[in-house]
């Protein structure tokens, strides 16, 4: 049965044609092709059928609820829409076969209609109905003119074909509009999913660096003679590294310190960081010498054969004043890198940066008889001490250039050179600011920690600490 045939009681007919012009119209709005700018194709499509009938007028049109869309207008400078009543499409999509009237004015439907009563006198009218493959007609093709004429079948069936095209130029359309809606939902969706893991990111980056801070100590205790300076920068903001510094007191003049590299990263790293801090100090309080120190934390590491591998490379040291200036260091160390002590040029000699070399300690962690190595020395008054973690000799310079231990000597070297007198606070600015210039930051982790005895003052004392700094950041990129 065609669309819209009526049938039955008057009143369920118009109840049924209602319903159908409703769904109609909501074809018409899902193709969303009302309102929009002129297509090409459809201006295409129009002249074609202007030229098959050697007609001066044709047009495609859309049929809304209260107006008429033209699509296109060949010969018809001008038009974008008029209402229903006014346009002779609105009897075209009555019906699923092509609407031809020969002559205007002798047609019941069509005499007293506006376009052939009115100035734009249409004696010949023939449309081919726009029609949807679920069979609601949306518009129609159609062909004007002034003059009564008869048509040939083929023309007609050219007409429908005509209809057609329009209808696959809608479909294709449509199929774009579909495809864009679902990129532009998948976007919304990609781009709600890439908030939600900054946001994750953010939070985890927040929790890492609180975590990290607290397994740093919050500020470097007060030395009268000693400056004290520390730097960390993390590999990534995201994660817990595994080195760790520390700073504190054994007593009436008498302090240790330590900075040390846990294997891991993350929460495990954490956890055992946090253990060997602990350790450290309580054993440092009843246990003078660092040796015996180091080989109690060793044998904590062993204590649980069930738990995971705990392994740690660690510098610990202690220091005391020394009645001619300066300080008294013993050092003990387990397979961790050389600390470095910095001396200025004086009496003949040139500035130099001597690597502390703890010859035969092993990595702690391993065996039970771990061998660790110690020695002492003494910190003379403008001079100073350097340790590290790996991280900062496993990276690449700007060159490309591998920034190992021989290249952190000769940096070391220049900066004891040009300085009076080396100072904690200068070095650690100096490595931070050789930080910045790796153009993909260090390649791990990097601990650093600074003592400088500081020069007498001018009545013969040991002055205090000048200050310190404390500072912890990411690697350059992700400051970007």
């Amino acid at each position: 049965m065609p669309d819209d045939e009526q049938g039955g009681e008057p009143g369920a007919a118009s109840e049924g044609s209602r319903e159908r012009e409703a769904r109609r119209i909501a074809a018409v709005r899902r193709y969303d092709i009302l309102g929009i700018p002129p297509d090409g194709a459809f201006d295409r499509i129009a002249a074609l059928a202007g030229r098959l009938f050697d007609a001066p007028m044709a047009t495609v049109t859309i049929v809304d609820s209260d107006r008429v869309w033209f699509k296109a207008a060949y010969g018809l400078e001008g038009a974008t829409q008029t209402g229903r009543e006014a346009c002779l499409s609105t009897s075209a999509i009555l019906s699923d076969t092509p609407l031809v009237i020969p002559d205007t004015h002798r047609d019941a439907l069509t005499r007293a209609h506006p376009m052939v009563a009115g100035p734009a006198g249409i004696r010949f009218y023939a449309a081919a109905p726009i029609t949807t493959p679920d069979g609601h007609r949306l518009g129609a093709v159609d062909v004007l003119d002034t003059r009564p004429r008869r048509i040939r079948p083929e023309q007609a069936a050219a007409l429908t074909d005509l209809a057609t095209l329009v209808m696959d130029q809608l479909e294709l359309r449509l199929s774009a509009l579909r495809m864009l809606r679902r990129e532009r939902e998948l976007l919304e969706v990609a781009r709600a999913a890439r908030d939600r893991a900054e946001q994750d990111q953010a939070r985890t980056a927040a929790f890492a660096a609180a975590l990290q801070s607290s397994l740093l100590p919050p500020a470097l205790p007060h030395v009268p003679g000693l400056q004290a300076a520390c730097h960390y920068t993390t590999a990534s903001i995201h994660d817990i590294g595994g080195d760790f510094y520390d700073i504190f007191p054994l007593g009436t003049d008498r302090w240790a310190f330590c900075l040390g590299d846990v294997s891991g990263r993350g929460t495990t790293a954490a956890a055992l960081t946090s253990m060997i801090r602990h350790n450290l100090r309580c054993t440092a309080l009843l246990e003078p010498d660092p040796h015996t120190v180091l080989e109690t934390l060793n044998s904590a590491l062993l204590a649980d054969p069930a738990a995971d591998v705990h392994l740690c490379t660690l510098i610990f040291g202690t220091f005391v004043p020394d009645p001619a200036g300066g300080f008294v260091i013993t050092l003990a160390g387990g397979g961790h890198p050389p600390a470095y002590h910095l001396r200025p040029a004086r009496r003949g000699l040139r500035a130099r940066a001597e690597p502390m070399h703890l010859s035969g300690g092993m990595l702690l962690g391993v065996l039970a008889e771990a061998p660790i190595a110690s020695r002492t020395f003494r910190l003379a008054p403008g001079e100073a001490l350097l340790l590290h973690s790996d991280g900062l000799t496993a990276s690449r310079t700007s060159h490309g250039a591998e920034f190992d231990e021989k290249s952190l000597a000769a940096h070391l070297t220049h900066h004891a050179a040009t300085s009076t007198a080396p100072h904690a606070a200068a070095i650690i600015e100096d490595l931070t600011a050789l930080l910045a210039t790796f153009p993909v930051g260090p390649a791990d982790d990097v601990a650093l920690l600074a003592l400088s005895a500081t020069l007498p003052g001018a009545d013969g004392t040991a002055a205090g600490a000048s200050g310190t700094t404390h500072t912890s950041g990411p690697r350059p990129q992700d400051r970007a």
